[in-house]
């Protein structure tokens, strides 16, 4: 293997998944200091890949997610032969791996997954209870370094300006983020956030609703049922919710991708659990609360509730939301 190896990842479709995945690449970094780390995604995360200094540089993974277009990835593939040196496969589909088996790189590497015989040079064995806990399974297939928790970059400048625009203070607002591109049965009920934003607000903090273009229609009902919140869903680039959110006090968030942020910015996070486990998916912050129910139904890691009733998350006091952000926020700040 080369001192200087180069290594191109295909990258995760999801943003909590790309903030795990710099599980992989610091473990890569510290097995191979000299490494050139280029990351194949899609064009939503070159600002978050631009916060890891890991990475090299964002390749734009060519094909929309869930399409095969199986020439288009040979060849792209063919364009890349000659390049690097090792490909880490971190999603766990049959065609995440073609490009790189077309670009004929010399060691692949990945779980198995979808029968990847064949694609994959260096199948690295996942053991099925293993198979939810996603930023360790990414750290597994570096085969070797230490697992540390994700760390993404502020842009200092950015922040300072995005926070006078929006009339927030360092440390003097509470950021959530009440979406879930995933599905409904992660979403805490909108008044539950509007009652948990009241009793923040009546603490004299500030509230900020954070989230994609599809969660505007969550975050407006919250700011109806909570006057005075600030809402920027849909009004701020990954980059610029990346940076306000590192501001925060504390956060509370679903199990989503901006979770992840908040806990790799370093902000306290209290994390709302309802179709899906914090035994696989935890926020990984020093300081953070968990909160969920356990009820015998759940985890049942689907989109939409079988059952029709959603109690995992509809039956969450906001009182036991309150007193999980106040426990962070009675904890001394960082030195």
């Amino acid at each position: 293997m080369a001192e200087s190896p180069t290594i191109l990842v295909i990258g995760p479709r999801w943003v909590g998944d790309m903030v795990m995945a710099q599980c992989l690449f610091s473990a890569l970094k510290e097995l191979h200091p000299n490494a050139a780390i280029d990351v194949m995604a899609p064009a939503w995360a070159a600002p978050l890949v631009g916060r890891m200094p890991e990475i090299r540089q964002q390749i734009e993974m060519p094909v929309p997610s869930g399409k095969l277009e199986l020439g288009v990835r040979r060849r792209y593939g063919r364009m890349l032969k000659g390049r690097y040196d090792m490909a880490y496969v971190l999603p766990g589909s049959l065609k995440s791996a073609l490009i790189p088996f077309f670009a004929r790189i010399p060691k692949r590497v990945g779980h198995l997954r979808e029968m990847r015989y064949g694609l994959l040079t260096d199948i690295v064995e996942q053991p099925k209870k293993e198979k939810r806990r996603t930023a360790y399974g990414f750290f597994s297939l570096a085969r070797g370094g230490t697992f540390r928790a994700p760390k993404l970059t502020v842009a200092a400048a950015n922040q300072a300006e995005l926070l006078e625009r929006n009339d927030l203070e360092v440390g003097k607002f509470v950021a959530m983020m009440p979406g879930a591109e995933f599905g409904p049965a992660k979403r805490w009920p909108s008044a539950s956030y509007a009652g948990l934003a009241r009793a923040m607000m009546a603490k004299g903090f500030k509230v900020a609703l954070f989230g994609s273009k599809n969660d505007s229609a969550v975050t407006e009902e919250i700011s109806a049922l909570a006057p005075g919140c600030v809402d920027l869903a849909g009004k701020t680039r990954l980059e610029d919710a990346i940076d306000l959110i590192a501001a925060a006090k504390v956060a509370v968030s679903n199990d989503s991708g901006l979770m992840h942020v908040a806990a790799a910015v370093g902000t306290p996070i209290v994390a709302v659990y309802g179709s899906t486990s914090p035994e696989n998916t935890p926020p990984l912050a020093e300081k953070r609360e968990l909160v969920w129910l356990q009820l015998p139904c759940s985890p049942c890691h689907e989109k939409v509730c079988p059952l029709g009733h959603m109690n995992c998350l509809n039956t969450l006091e906001v009182g036991r939301v309150v007193e999980a952000a106040d426990r962070l926020l009675e904890q001394p700040a960082a030195a």
